[in-house]
């Protein structure tokens, strides 16, 4: 035994070795394979009954995470060495062996290290003196079929010792790999002489080297899994702040200075105790969520995903709270765990840098600009702000806020140490939270027409920010469970304002133009970047977290430093930043009665402005993907809209002069003649002139032009200001076509995300979809386009059973399927003059639109538009209603019908039992 397992206990219960070799030495025969055989299901009943003890013990002591990735190596110890000694003495026994018939098997990577996950590959090597002999090929390739006949994944590797030095110099891998090596069995004096050729010829005086291809490494990783440790379906391996980072710690500690624990690095200087308390504890967490993550998933998952999660957090006894669901907990403390993996790689490297580092470059950290000897008492160590003395913080406290005003309006970089002791004399900010100096150098930090995000992310990372405004403190780490938000609240946060400072330099002008020439003329910019600060502040607190945001406001801005005005307006924009993208989104911007209702809330240019802009950063921060042209569209439609109202007031254009506008602006760029014109304009009704914008009237105009008497003719093309294809239905008129177009758009694997629905006066359909791909994308693939407009013909010649087709698509993303989304119907017949309003909330799921509007179908209504917004696995599908006569449905049965009705498709009752 190595002593690596000692302390585990009952090893007995999991693998009782003696027993076992017992009954492998009763084996009788002497057919190799047959021997083989009957080894191995031996062995395969140790490793099940293995796996269960360890499992057990796992949900008896949920946290015990190293103990249970140990107690997976010692299994595995066991088994490799019971089937090398049968392999050698039954097998391929030899009598006198020649000094180049030894073997070594050792094992390496995490294996190595004592630590396994239960469906972890077995890392092993195979260890000759010189080249492979024929006996040592035998045993080898035996082991090999046995494991693989246990179920096992195994990476092996058989090499001399030369070999081995050669290729651990050649390849970072597979040095990294051999550095962890650990005897498990077979010639010892081998393995002895193996480990010493490895210290003297590959890991000699390559120190340097070998951090610097190990940073490297973590970069690149760090890019493909996303560069932040916030992201809330984490890979506790791989992702930042994850196993691997800590695991980079340990390479680089264990090549550099020889430690063969993590519990070295405290004797080699590199972390302090109280700092190697915190590594324990994050490990041995990660370690356990990675455990049960192997264990519920039945194999090897390192992705912490949302169906995942709230087991996990079941298993390891998280318990609601008010506002915070047991899952949110169990994540929480998650992010806070890779908070401290973050902190500690910084302290990490901070050591290696003053020993290793070449003058003026450094590991981990980006070059910027050099700055000169010293800055308000502060040192400057290599462009790095630094401290003069280790109490340098705690004589004047306020320096905790200036040392991250400095690096910003410096350009700098603050010393890993200068960081560390900030996050060590953190609690000092509770002293000056109302010192209106240290106030004053924070917002100069939020405010900054630099890079606000670095330094606030730097003043996070040393827990600076959550001590100085603890209702900040409150939402580190706090993940939200949906799909929609991909970024815990406070990364969110840091994000959107690092994306103002982006618009407001001018570096996002193509995608935010508009925003980007608002910024310009906004009065306050204080008051944009404090309300961006604090628009999401109150979430997990229980309630409308916009309601209570914008009482935190009115407590945080005078100590901030703001005046009244400006402590009134941030409060303003905390209540109603959700407002601009549910209106935009929602409701039907042709419609003026949405304009005015929100310019009664809005009442203000500024406010508008401001609003934009807050809208803006806040859907660009949940994350990848979530920004799109279509939204870009709406919102400059409904800013727009609502700037001309603000600034006119009800003095603007009455609707029979913005019709004859759109109307003369159609005809000249059509080219008709008066005659010609005037016939098309006789067969649309007035409603199809206010609703559609003037590029969708262009195609339209030249759809029915070249359909001439056809009863059915269909166009799609793309459409790249909206970010989708816009497919235009043109046919005879009948009762439920558009829940068939709906279906057969579904079918065809399109998503709606806008519709409008006409009728001219000569009994044609006329109905304008807004479509993209599953991602988001428009559908601009030949193929897709002719698969669309042939499940539309389908359809409504019913050569096909819509239902049928449907319910045979596989329903893709069951991510989904992890939240409970009750479905919600509410209607509303004062957001619109003309039209009954209906808003359904459910799940999303493909062809939820074709369910429920065939339920408004069999409810004997017209739908005049559908708006679809999707917030990760949230659908909110808008209706403009009106019965048949067109008039609004005011009757109350007749409301409670048709929502009956809405909530059974909602919640996906077949549509032949939704009636």
């Amino acid at each position: 035994m190595t002593g690596r397992f000692d302390s585990l206990p009952h090893r007995r219960a999991i693998i009782d070795r003696r027993l076992l070799a017992d009954a492998l030495a009763a084996l009788e025969g002497e057919d190799k394979l047959a021997l083989r055989r009957a080894a191995t299901d031996i062995l395969k009943t140790a490793l099940d009954a293995g796996r269960g003890e360890i499992a057990g013990r796992l949900i008896e002591h949920p946290s015990r995470g190293l103990e249970a990735a140990a107690a997976q190596a010692f299994l595995t110890d066991q088994l490799l060495r019971l089937l090398y000694d049968f392999t050698v003495t039954r097998l391929y026994r030899l009598s006198n062996p020649t000094a180049a018939e030894r073997l070594t098997l050792i094992a390496v990577g995490g294996y190595g290290r004592g630590e396994m996950a239960p469906y972890s590959d077995i890392d092993i090597g195979f260890l000759t003196p010189w080249k492979q002999t024929g006996w040592a090929e035998q045993v080898i390739e035996t082991m090999l079929y046995a494991l693989w006949d246990l179920g096992l994944k195994v990476g092996h590797s058989s090499r001399s010792l030369d070999e081995m030095v050669r290729q651990s110099k050649s390849d970072v891998t597979i040095r990294t790999a051999l550095l962890e090596a650990r005897y498990v069995w077979g010639d010892m004096a081998l393995y002895d002489e193996a480990a010493a050729k490895f210290h003297a010829e590959v890991q000699a005086g390559t120190a340097r080297t070998f951090i610097t291809e190990k940073l490297a490494e973590r970069e690149v990783r760090h890019r493909k899994m996303g560069d932040t440790r916030y992201v809330v379906e984490p890979n506790v391996k791989e992702a930042k702040g994850g196993l691997r980072d800590l695991h980079t710690l340990f390479w680089i500690g264990k090549y550099a200075y020889n430690v063969r624990e993590p519990a070295q690095l405290v004797e080699a200087d590199l972390l302090s105790r109280a700092e190697y308390r915190l590594f324990h504890r994050a490990e041995n967490f990660l370690w356990a969520v990675r455990c049960h993550l192997h264990s519920i998933a039945g194999r090897a998952e390192d992705r912490l995903t949302f169906d995942l999660q709230r087991e996990i957090a079941e298993r390891m006894r998280f318990a609601d709270r008010p506002g915070k669901s047991s899952v949110e907990r169990f994540m929480q403390y998650y992010f806070l765990q890779a908070k401290t993996v973050g902190d500690l790689t910084g302290v990490f490297l901070a050591h290696l840098d003053e020993k290793f580092a070449a003058r003026g470059r450094r590991f981990g950290f980006p070059t910027l600009r050099r700055a000169p000897g010293k800055l308000n008492g502060f040192t400057i160590d290599r462009g790095r702000l630094a401290l003069p003395s280790d109490d340098f913080l705690q004589k004047k406290p306020v320096r905790l806020i200036e040392m991250f005003a400095l690096a910003d309006r410096h350009g700098m970089e603050i010393h890993p140490l200068a960081m560390r002791a900030a996050a060590r004399d953190a609690k000092l900010a509770d002293d000056i939270r109302r010192d209106p100096q240290a106030n004053a150098l924070f917002l100069d930090v939020l405010t900054s027409p630099r890079d606000p995000e670095t330094v606030l992310r730097w003043m996070n990372e040393a827990g600076v920010f959550g001590r100085f405004v603890p209702d900040f403190g409150k939402v580190v780490a706090q993940m939200q469970f949906d799909m929609y938000h991909h970024y815990t609240v406070d990364e969110h946060t840091i994000r959107a304002i690092g994306l103002l400072a982006k618009i407001e330099r001018g570096e996002l002008n193509e995608d935010h133009p508009l925003s980007a020439a608002i910024m310009k003329q906004i009065v306050s910019r204080r008051v944009l970047y404090v309300a961006v600060l604090l628009h999401d502040i109150a979430k997990g607190r229980g309630g409308d977290h916009s309601i209570l945001g914008a009482e935190v406001a009115h407590r945080l801005c005078p100590r901030f430093g703001l005046n009244a005005a400006e402590t009134e307006t941030v409060a303003w924009l905390v209540r109603w930043h959700l407002l601009m993208s549910a209106t935009a989104f929602k409701r039907d911007l042709s419609d003026f009665k949405t304009i005015l209702d929100f310019c009664e809330i809005v009442q203000s240019p500024e406010r508008l402005r401001l609003l934009l802009a807050l809208t803006v950063v806040d859907i660009r921060a949940v994350g990848p993907g979530v920004w799109n042209g279509w939204k870009r569209q709406l919102l400059s439609d409904l800013y727009e809209s609502a700037e001309e109202v603000l600034r006119l007031g009800h003095k603007q254009k009455g609707r029979s002069e913005r019709i004859a506008a759109k109307q003369e602006t159609l005809q000249a760029a059509l080219g008709w003649d008066d005659a010609r014109f005037a016939a098309l304009v006789k067969r649309l009704p007035e409603p199809y002139w206010v609703a559609e914008p003037e590029d969708v009237l262009v195609r339209n105009a030249r759809v029915i032009e070249e359909a001439g008497s056809a009863q059915l003719f269909i166009a799609a093309q793309v459409y790249p200001e909206r970010g989708a294809t816009l497919v235009t239905v043109y046919a005879a008129d009948h009762p439920g076509l558009f829940y068939r177009i709906a279906g057969a758009i579904s079918v065809a694997g399109g998503n709606i995300i806008d519709a409008r629905i006409h009728t001219t006066r000569d009994g044609m359909a006329l109905d304008n979809f807004l479509v993209q791909d599953p991602v988001g994308r428009p559908f601009d693939d030949i193929g897709q386009l002719g698969r669309l407009k042939s499940a539309i013909e389908d359809a409504l010649a019913n050569r096909s059973k819509l239902a049928d087709r449907l319910m045979a698509k596989p329903l893709p993303r069951t991510r989904a399927e992890a939240f409970d989304i009750a479905p919600n119907v509410l209607i509303d017949n004062r957001a619109s003059n003309r039209f009954t309003v209906i808003e359904v909330n459910a799940r999303d799921r493909p062809a939820l639109l074709h369910q429920l509007a065939h339920a408004l179908f069999q409810s004997k209504v017209t739908i005049h538009s559908a708006h679809v917004a999707t917030y990760g696995e949230r659908a909110v599908d808008t209706f403009y209603l009106t019965d048949l006569t067109g008039d609004k449905i005011a009757g109350g049965l007749r409301l409670k019908a048709i929502e009956k009705r809405l909530l059974e498709a909602a919640a996906g009752t077949p549509m032949q039992e939704a009636a």
